[in-house]
């Protein structure tokens, strides 16, 4: 793996809960938390697009309409993770947000690969299975459940 990527991962793994916050906040002081996600989107939007604009390729070659349905439904994921972490960052705290979403996407993304939904398959070996519920237990000792709200 490049030391690169990792870093990268990691710093964007790390300005996930600030973007909650962020949007949590923006719902405080608006419109609630569904307009803070809408425009959380929108920014993010505009940004992509100045980007694409910027960097797209040459014309020619698009698969656009060779693209089934299921291929855009990856936006309404997106915006399920942006509202649903608005709503709860406030309720939850940031740092347990992203345990549970993490130990999600973990979960999730064990699954997918197992099963080569969209890409190669690629096994759940027992090592991969430890290392899930090594992750599973320090999702408990930050979210600790058995002591109530």
């Amino acid at each position: 793996m490049h030391l690169f990527a990792l870093i990268v991962a990691v710093c964007v793994g790390a300005l996930l809960p600030l973007q909650a916050l962020l949007n949590a906040r923006l719902g405080q002081l608006t419109f609630g938390p569904l307009f803070a996600s809408l425009a959380s989107f929108a920014v993010g939007t505009s940004a992509l697009l100045a980007l694409w604009m910027a960097w797209r390729p040459a014309a020619g070659g698009s698969g656009l309409p060779m693209a089934p349905w299921w291929a855009w439904t990856g936006g309404l994921i997106g915006a399920a993770f942006v509202v649903a972490a608005t709503v709860l960052v406030p309720r939850l705290g940031a740092a347990v947000l992203i345990c549970l979403v993490v130990f999600g996407q973990l979960a999730g993304s064990l699954l997918l690969d197992h099963f080569g939904v969209l890409h190669p398959r690629q096994p759940a070996d027992a090592l991969k299975i430890v290392g899930m519920a090594l992750v599973a237990v320090g999702m408990l000792l930050v979210v600790r459940p058995w002591q109530g709200s």
